[in-house]
């Protein structure tokens, strides 16, 4: 495939600024970014393809998507009475394909978080569809391969 790199300029600050509406919780304007069939995943198994039939820490639709904004904002979740700050940090973008207005996206990522436990990492590789809308985009899935995913996970007070 023959790098677009004005699409690729345009996937990446596009994919920038979902990672700070998210370090900033502005969750309202980050669902705004979605279509409404799209998924948020994050598979249990960093190798895991099938998403539907596996076990995952989120497998969210819209519905979904909404309670878990729900519950971060209310303040009545335990988890997230200790939320402080998170920082994302996003390289490595590749466009995996360009097909029928649907780009298929991946990149290196880490989220760091402090809490009362100290700063904590969570380095991933992140999958994207988006489709393309007018001269931007929105997502259609949102895939989170968190490396040692399988270990348990000590607080989701944030989305990946």
């Amino acid at each position: 495939m023959k790098l677009d790199t004005q699409l690729l300029a345009d996937v990446s600050a596009f994919l920038n600024i979902e990672a700070d509406m998210l370090d900033n919780k502005e969750y309202q304007q980050w669902l705004d970014l979605w279509i409404e069939s799209g998924l948020y995943i994050v598979p249990v198994e960093h190798n895991a393809t099938d998403y539907a039939n596996t076990l995952n820490v989120a497998y969210d639709d819209h519905e979904m998507r909404l309670l878990r904004i729900k519950r971060l904002t209310s303040g009545n979740a335990i988890s997230t009475q200790l939320s402080e700050k998170t920082v994302r940090t996003m390289s490595r973008f590749r466009i995996l394909d360009d097909v029928d207005g649907v780009v298929r996206v991946r990149c290196a990522y880490c989220l760091y978080e402090n809490n009362k436990n100290g700063l904590r990492c969570y380095p991933a590789n992140l999958q994207f569809k988006l489709v393309r809308d007018g001269g931007s985009f929105k997502i259609a899935e949102k895939v989170v391969k968190i490396m040692k995913s399988s270990q348990h996970l000590t607080t989701v007070s944030y989305l990946f």
